[in-house]
């Protein structure tokens, strides 16, 4: 009995230890979704961030294989790819989640999110390559090949079906976000919440840092060469930023973004950027590209609805901003 005691005495020792141990913050970095991921965390020796960072790496690689439109294999383009036209097949439960939420957005919006508009992608990447305008006829064409009503969705066990032929997904306004919370989740999970993951420019937060009251975030100037005026304070949170100020092309004279809107089937050619926040990644990704199409008055309106959310948006060349009331409770001061 009293070597059991003793055992139990040095085994509960061993734990008070190793909690007042001191948190160490460690940082990672590598390419997956075709941008580069930032891993940040604290962890009380560098053995432990090691696997965990290891572990959220290989979380976000394996959701780049179910959304990816770059890889034919990935489960989303094999989806695409099924010869059956709706014929319900057997999907992973993320793809599950996210196309529920997907068509969620798409009908609060009228179908200017779409995660089916990736003919419309495609051939506007061709146009940004070129920098030669599509054919109305070919917009045309893909337009007849997007439309977020032709997804239908089962449960128990999860399935999807696409009911037009060679439609094509493109999860690119919803999938990073997604991939970042869920990285933060494995992270916690393996007792690490103090924890930020930064997908381009999607980012998802845990607890605070053990020195401050949250992570602070530089919110992404409208000038692309303007560093940060503004910051977040950002705990147990997500946050997302969309326009047109990195990504863009001039085609005779006018400037298009890469944000493709479904209803012309080009990139959006007014100036915006959008900054969103939100308990969750994958609402903070969607809703961010939603409202540079929508417009400041209905993108705002979008987000002041949607429970949790906060958002910033900036429009026109006069740079006119318009926040939610909820906007200034995450501002860091």
């Amino acid at each position: 009995m009293f070597g059991r005691m003793l055992g139990l005495a040095l085994a509960l020792l061993a734990n008070t230890l190793t909690a007042a141990e001191p948190l160490r913050r460690y940082q990672a970095r590598e390419p997956h979704m075709g941008v580069d991921v930032t891993i940040t965390l604290y962890a009380p020796s560098e053995a432990v961030a090691t696997d965990a960072v290891k572990a959220a790496f290989r979380r976000i690689a394996d959701l780049n294989k179910v959304f990816s439109d770059y890889d034919p294999d990935s489960e989303s383009m094999r989806l695409c790819a099924a010869t059956s036209v709706g014929q319900p097949m057997p999907i992973s439960e993320d793809l599950f989640v996210v196309l529920t939420a997907a068509r969620s957005w798409s009908e609060k919006t009228d179908g200017a999110f779409d995660v089916t508009v990736g003919p419309l992608v495609d051939l506007w990447r061709r146009s940004r390559r070129t920098k030669k305008l599509p054919t109305p006829e070919a917009v045309k064409e893909a337009q007849q090949r997007v439309g977020y009503q032709h997804v239908r969705l089962l449960a128990d066990p999860p399935r999807a079906a696409l009911d037009r032929e060679t439609m094509r997904l493109d999860f690119g306004a919803i999938a990073k976000g997604y991939a970042a919370q869920e990285a933060v989740k494995t992270l916690t999970k393996m007792g690490l919440p103090r924890c930020l993951v930064a997908i381009a420019g999607d980012i998802a937060a845990g607890d605070a840092p053990p020195d401050a009251p949250g992570w602070k975030i530089g919110i992404a100037p409208p000038n692309a060469d303007a560093d940060p005026s503004r910051y977040l304070k950002l705990v147990k949170a997500c946050v997302s930023t969309s326009g047109d100020s990195y990504q863009y092309v001039e085609i005779n004279g006018v400037r298009y973004s890469h944000i493709v809107d479904s209803r012309t089937g080009l990139g959006l050619t007014h100036r915006c950027s959008v900054t969103v926040v939100s308990p969750s990644g994958s609402t903070s990704d969607a809703l961010d590209t939603a409202a540079t199409i929508l417009g400041a008055e209905r993108g705002a309106k979008l987000i002041e609805d949607t429970e949790g959310a906060a958002g910033l948006l900036i429009f026109g060349e006069e740079r006119s901003e318009t926040t939610t009331s909820r906007f200034k409770e995450w501002l860091w001061e």
